[in-house]
């Protein structure tokens, strides 16, 4: 398992503040902003302006690692249109200058390779994640037919999909290696694949949509045996140093559905294969990514990252309605995880991971944030004493 790095300096900080070294990279903290999908690709699924501000954003709040969104490994596995791509050359160079971006602020940025499988060519999140509507097909929107572990769509309405063959099959392994390959050659820190929320690695893992019965369906050996493959190509193409993330749905929340034994058990195959953290989120095998199948709470997924982790004995990774700087803080603690993904609430607040550091006592000067921003806030603290705090909280009398 990847460990902490600290030393007598670092001791006495927060361990969400603390460095976390995964084979030859180290993050400054342990706050990640996930994967997520916008759907503002340039021309040709490139990675432009709108990326590059949006993730560029999170290195300047303070985060130790980013992760660019699903990004198609295939043209046909887009989930549609609008997504961002790494088949082809040009779309590699495309994240040069948000990666150069990154790294001068000293935050490790990583992708997220991903087909959309039997979910590709439908709507954005904002305009429902479902099936393409008449309406949208007829204003322009782009069809095509997605590809699935069977020929079942993922629900009533949605597109039919093309069953792949076997040879098939064996073939979008050299297609996830090839995306690898360029990862690696645009610099990116890390690579994390994405086998959750329906999409194809998900469609195959799951009883419920891979009812296969060749050498990449049937019992659970079998339908784990494509992601596997992809996860040995891709580790193949990258530096033994380079880290390999896996984000799981670790249950479908589905009757007879994937869970978490299952997840447990793939968990161990992909150590066993390189991979060096597990990125622990929770269903979509049916309808949209987001559906709400596995109920939902405070921290509600953090129970499958610590079972991952003391099982398996793999650093794993907590997502899902973490909202405070004490409650990721608490998890850490208790063992339950080794990073803290930051999604949702991280778009609310983009310099979020910056204000947990002064939740938890620490940056009270602003020194960790970057210069540019620091050596304002700083002075101003001076401005408003005696009736505001230093973070802008203003002092009330009775």
């Amino acid at each position: 398992m990847s460990s902490s790095v600290t030393d007598s300096a670092d001791s006495a900080r927060p361990l969400l503040f603390q460095p976390f070294k995964i084979r030859g990279l180290t993050l400054k903290n342990r706050l990640v902003v996930p994967p997520m999908v916008h759907y503002r690709a340039g021309p040709g699924s490139t990675c432009g302006m709108f990326h590059n501000v949006h993730l560029g954003r999170y290195a300047l709040g303070g985060f130790g690692l980013v992760f660019v969104e699903a990004t198609g490994v295939e043209e046909i596995g887009l989930i549609n249109e609008h997504d961002l791509g790494i088949w082809n050359e040009e779309q590699a160079r495309s994240f040069k200058p948000l990666i150069d971006f990154m790294r001068g602020e000293n935050t490790a940025i990583g992708i997220q390779l991903a087909h959309g499988g039997r979910k590709a060519s439908s709507q954005r999140a904002m305009d429902g994640m479902g099936p393409l509507s008449q309406e949208q097909i007829k204003a322009g929107a782009k069809v095509w037919q997605p590809v699935g572990p069977t020929s079942e769509p993922v629900a009533e309405g949605w597109l039919t999909p093309r069953q792949l063959t076997s040879e098939e099959c064996r073939a979008m392994v050299r297609t996830w290696a090839n995306a690898a390959r360029n990862a690696v050659a645009a610099g990116f820190d890390t690579i994390e694949i994405h086998t959750a929320h329906g999409y194809l690695l998900a469609s195959f893992l799951s009883p419920v949509s891979n009812t296969r019965n060749d050498e990449y369906g049937g019992d659970r050996q079998g339908r784990m045996r494509l992601p596997l493959e992809i996860v040995e190509a891709v580790r193949r193409e990258m530096p033994d140093t380079m880290p390999l993330f896996v984000r799981v749905s670790a249950v479908d929340g589905a009757q007879n559905g994937w869970n978490l034994d299952d997840t447990v058990a793939f968990a161990r195959e992909l150590k066993a294969r390189g991979v060096d953290v597990i990125d622990c989120s929770s269903g979509g095998i049916s309808g949209s990514a987001t559906a709400a199948q596995v109920p939902r709470g405070l921290g509600f997924q953090v129970p499958y990252a610590e079972r991952i982790r003391k099982e398996v004995g793999i650093a794993s990774m907590a997502v899902g309605i973490i909202l405070e700087a004490e409650q990721a803080e608490a998890i850490l603690r208790k063992g339950q995880a080794d990073l803290i993904a930051v999604g949702r609430q991280s778009q609310f607040n983009p310099n979020i991971a910056q204000h947990w550091a002064h939740d938890l006592g620490i940056n009270a000067r602003f020194e960790d944030w970057a210069p540019e921003y620091g050596w304002w806030l700083e002075k101003r603290i001076r401005t408003m004493e005696g009736f505001a705090t230093p973070t802008g909280v203003v002092k009330r009398g009775a």
